[in-house]
């Protein structure tokens, strides 16, 4: 366990509170960007703001583990231990799900077999904005983490920021269609997104980095 810079409990339990309000700004902001990613993509026939509405949802089963962590107090370390690994490992899978969709989708666009996705001025804005919240968030996010010792606020803010930053992969494909017309981009860009969704599910099956963030609240 990390050395925290604390005096006290009750500085610890003041600053778990504002890790909490922050994760919770997170879990708020994903839900409104998942509706509104799967509305507008939807919509546009966009399957890789289809894909960035699906990733949010994810985001959201991420953070949901984290104020689980924050706010539950465990007298058996197993039992916690136990509970998270059957939570990452189900977060695990759902990367897997979401690959497999996206990399099918993307195909059958590309071969014609699905409309060619519209531009969408929507999707841009909403994955600018969704860069800069999940940025400003990451920031704070790790201040406190650095403070109480947290490995596991550090680990949920660097997977939001990542996974966002990931996903500006996606407004390259949509500024394309949108400026030339390029409708192929779209689907395209989605496929660039496989890589780090299989990473991500390989890590939580496989339990890849819970020593680090086991036991660390």
């Amino acid at each position: 366990m990390e050395t925290r810079n604390i005096n006290s409990q009750p500085d610890l339990d003041k600053l778990k509170t504002k890790a909490l309000v922050l994760v919770w700004i997170g879990e708020i902001w994903n839900l409104v960007e998942a509706g509104v990613a799967l509305w507008s993509g939807i919509g546009a026939g966009s399957v890789a703001l289809i894909g960035f509405g699906l990733d949010s949802i994810l985001e959201l089963a991420v953070g949901a583990i984290l104020i689980w962590r924050l706010q539950t107090h465990w007298q058996d370390d197993e039992e916690e231990n136990a509970a998270e690994r059957k939570a990452h490992k189900l977060v695990g899978i759902t990367f897997f799900v979401l690959a497999a969709y996206i990399s099918f989708q993307s195909v059958a666009t590309l071969f014609g077999y699905f409309p060619e996705p519209e531009a969408t001025s929507i999707g841009l804005i909403l994955i600018v904005a969704s860069a800069v919240v999940m940025t400003i968030l990451y920031f704070k996010k790790m201040a406190i983490a650095e403070k109480i010792g947290s490995r596991s606020l550090r680990a949920e803010a660097k997977e939001s920021l990542v996974c966002d930053l990931q996903d500006l992969t996606v407004l390259v494909g949509l500024g394309a269609n949108f400026l030339f017309g390029w409708w192929w981009a779209d689907p395209v860009a989605a496929l660039g997104l496989i890589p780090f969704l299989i990473k991500e599910g390989i890590e939580g099956v496989s339990g890849e980095n819970e020593d680090d963030e086991r036991s660390q609240l």
